[in-house]
């Protein structure tokens, strides 16, 4: 089969991205002919399988004389926000990424395309090519866009609806599909999530020790709960030498970064920064450490809680809609806790007065987590696989 997959962003910075390039690195081991359109920065190294062809869209050039359009509104490399974007931006982000693909389309003719994010340009590539078989995976960023402003509403609303199938990751995610865009249900198939199985295991997993580690990892920003993770360390009574956190990940917003560094040198307990890791670097981390800790305040299924789960690592991860289901039919065995999160306001800001009752439930959980002494099960996401989720792709 010859597919074609488009991304407005990197592949690989986000965990979109990570979705995109898992699924083209199981293509290429499946002997399928691809095609890869992504924005990019010049100086940026791709890593993708040498069997697809890679069509760069480069912002920061004449053509895209700005920052890429992130999902997020706060990303892990520089960025401009899709509600920033002025018209002469959308004319021109709009040429740029038809041209490429129209040669894409061209040089591949594939016989479907799969585009990743239910946004703006998945609603360009829809009605530039009628003809063809045009897929589009809903990463829960798109709903958050779409919740937050009315960039070009009518005309994404009206073309995603076109799609020839959507993938969601869950159930609470398909349901915001149809409330969001008017989708019918039937047209929505659920894939959940993969992980990459060769370098997230237990293999080389560090022996127990006096000190507990707790770990994180995503961006380094308030919405991701940091502030609020550092700020539930202090809850806690167990000896400063006996706990600390790892914190892996870039930047969202720098002010905000300056803050949460500050913050860390003022803690009882040692906080230590990575920056930014490779998928392998990741994975040691999480081998290194015991329970890893993702108080997030909006995400679909977490990508990271799944390779830290296949890593060996206890769980402990705010009660995001339909996450717990999610878990409780795929990962029965896994040693995960919940913490209830604290009334959201703009689909990802916490109501600034419920912050101390939300840190204070933060705390105990993690407590829960660090004083129980039963094994975790890494073997209990063996079945949660990029070839399973392909599978129910090409199906």
């Amino acid at each position: 089969m010859k597919i074609l997959s488009i991304i407005a962003q990197k592949p690989m910075s986000t965990g979109s991205g990570i979705y995109l390039t898992e699924l083209v690195r199981v293509l290429a081991e499946e002997g399928h002919i691809q095609g890869v359109v992504a924005g990019v920065y010049k100086e940026d190294s791709i890593n993708l399988p040498e069997e697809a062809k890679f069509y760069p869209v480069y912002f920061r050039s004449e053509g895209l004389p700005f920052n890429i359009f992130g999902m997020s509104d706060e990303m892990p490399y520089e960025s401009t926000r899709y509600c920033d974007m002025m018209e002469d931006m959308e004319e021109k982000f709009k040429r740029e990424f038809l041209t490429v693909i129209d040669r894409a389309v061209n040089e591949i003719k594939p016989d479907i395309i799969l585009c990743h994010h239910l946004y703006l340009l998945t609603s360009i590539v829809r009605e530039r090519f009628p003809e063809l078989k045009v897929y589009g995976f809903c990463h829960n960023t798109d709903l958050r866009q779409m919740g937050k402003h009315d960039l070009e509403r009518e005309f994404i609303i009206n073309n995603i609806r076109k799609l020839d199938r959507i993938f969601a990751p869950q159930e609470a995610q398909a349901k915001e599909v149809v409330r969001t865009y008017g989708v019918e249900s039937d047209k929505i198939t659920l894939v959940g999530i993969g992980y990459n199985q060769n370098i997230f295991n237990i293999d080389g997993r560090r022996e127990g020790s006096s000190v507990k580690r707790l770990l994180f990892t995503g961006k380094i920003a308030e919405k991701k709960g940091v502030m609020s993770l550092i700020r539930s360390l202090e809850a806690l009574e167990y000896p400063k030498d006996e706990l600390e956190l790892t914190l892996v990940g870039g930047a969202g917003n720098i002010e905000e970064y300056e803050i949460i560094k500050d913050m860390a040198e003022k803690c009882k307990y040692k906080i230590n920064f990575t920056g930014r890791l490779n998928p392998y670097e990741v994975a040691e981390k999480y081998r290194e450490n015991d329970i890893f800790v993702l108080p997030s305040f909006f995400d679909a299924i977490p990508l990271v809680v799944i390779e830290a789960l296949a890593c060996g690592m206890k769980v402990v991860v705010t009660e995001l809609p339909g996450v717990r289901d999610f878990f409780t039919k795929n990962v029965s065995n896994a040693n995960i806790r919940y913490v209830k999160l604290p009334t959201l306001k703009n689909m990802d800001e916490p109501v600034k007065e419920e912050l101390p009752d939300f840190e204070e439930r933060l705390a105990g959980t993690i407590s829960e987590a660090m004083e129980d002494g039963s094994e975790a099960d890494a073997a209990s996401v063996l079945n949660l696989s990029w070839e399973n989720i392909l599978k129910k792709v090409l199906e």
